[in-house]
């Protein structure tokens, strides 16, 4: 998927991936994560997601990346925080009370940028990518890990992709164990029917729709 279809899409405020409040699931498994008290947290295609003040608020320096600078404008004029911007390699950073965010393509980051790293995030990046760029994906989030034993919380969704196309896409229990091993742990510690409580994919012609959250570790 090229970038012009998500700079589109904030340009036509077409934001329907965006949640209005933290997500509960965050807050329900983000103590099992067990990232090291004040271990900066990694949100990749972070957009101006609310969940990263939530993290800030549990004492985690944040750290996204978001391809699109109007998400980045509207997280720190929505959220009304005073910012510092900086250029940085081929993004521009954006730094505001523990929120650092890259505005710039997240397959540009540089192993550099990331080295304060203790634990990742993702809601909505894996499963915002087409199946060849999951692929790209997690090879490029093995790349930027400062070592090991990184914890990561990661929520995905299952639907029957013959009656809708995505993103966001359908990416299988299979396809994250395939993806992710042999390099990381994996416990799935949620599966939900989550159909009911979207209409919108309802509408869409979904006749079922299942989210996973899973709990990951990297280890090697």
């Amino acid at each position: 998927m090229e970038s012009g279809f998500w700079h589109q899409r904030w340009r036509e405020d077409r934001i329907g991936f965006h949640q209005p409040d933290i997500n509960p699931h965050l807050r329900t498994f983000w103590p099992r994560v067990a990232a090291p008290p004040g271990g900066q947290v990694f949100v990749p295609l972070c957009g101006k997601s609310l969940d990263m003040l939530w993290l800030r608020d549990q004492g985690h320096p944040v750290l996204g990346v978001e391809l699109s600078p109007i998400a980045v404008d509207a997280f720190f004029s929505e959220n009304r925080l005073e910012y510092e911007r900086h250029g940085d390699h081929a993004f521009t950073r954006y730094e505001a009370e523990n929120i650092r965010l890259l505005c710039g393509d997240f397959f540009d980051l540089q192993p550099q940028q990331t080295s304060d790293v203790r634990a990742i995030y993702d809601r909505a990046s894996l499963i915002a990518l087409p199946p060849d760029m999951r692929v790209r994906y997690v090879e490029h989030l093995q790349r930027l890990l400062p070592g090991t034993h990184i914890p990561m919380l990661l929520v995905t969704i299952d639907y029957d992709q013959a009656q809708m196309q995505g993103p966001p896409f359908a990416v299988s229990d299979q396809e994250v164990r395939d993806l992710f091993s042999p390099h990381w742990s994996l416990e799935c510690t949620l599966e939900d029917d989550v159909l009911a409580k979207e209409p919108r994919f309802r509408e869409r012609g979904l006749s079922r729709m299942r989210e996973h959250i899973y709990l990951l570790r990297s280890i090697a």
